[in-house]
């Protein structure tokens, strides 16, 4: 990916629940990616590549683990230094409309990976190239990742000196999605 494909914001300031962190945007297309960052994150950073998930983040659903995921990464970049990549790639990037369908099929009884496939999708449609580019344009070289996804661990090209699962719990509501993510995707779980 090339600079010039890619606009970037100036950095801003964002005082959080989680505690006082930086903001930048990458607009890609479409699309626009954040980062969440530490002041100070040292020369091997604590990063949390998060794929966005509206329904999670912003409205509190509890048919999945990915507010948990976030929460966790910002608490623990905000005692540690880091960063949230926070990917613009809702549904496992098939997209917000396609994510409520795939949910209904899970209402009839459909998982999360067989209900995208209904819909003509991978079981996972995300992709990193962005976080590469975030990661040259901050002069990043080697990260510990935080992240149960083993397949994410294989898509970015950086040196991971470790990973740092983010082990947050089930409830009644997502124990099916998260056994479907160790069992079928592989999860760290």
């Amino acid at each position: 990916m090339k600079l010039k494909d890619v606009e970037i914001s100036k950095i801003a300031n964002l005082p959080t629940k989680h505690g006082n962190f930086l903001i930048q945007s990458f607009k890609e297309g479409i699309k626009e990616h954040l980062v969440i960052m530490s002041k100070d994150y040292g020369d091997i950073v604590n990063v949390r590549i998060h794929s966005e998930c509206l329904t999670g983040d912003a409205i509190g659903s509890i048919k999945c683990d990915c507010q948990a995921q976030l929460n966790f990464a910002l608490d623990f970049i905000a005692k540690n230094g880091g960063m949230v990549i926070y990917l613009r790639q809702e549904g496992r990037n098939i997209g917000l409309l396609n994510k409520v369908n795939a949910y209904h099929l899970q209402d009839m009884g459909f998982n999360t990976v067989e209900a995208n496939h209904q819909l003509g999708f991978a079981s996972d449609e995300r992709t990193y190239e962005i976080v590469d580019f975030i990661f040259e344009h901050y002069g990043i070289k080697k990260i510990n990742l935080m992240t149960n996804n083993p397949d994410k661990v294989g898509q970015v090209n950086i040196e991971i000196n470790s990973r740092i699962p983010i082990i947050v719990g089930q409830t009644t509501e997502n124990k099916d999605y998260m056994a479907v993510k160790k069992g079928e995707m592989g999860h760290l779980i």
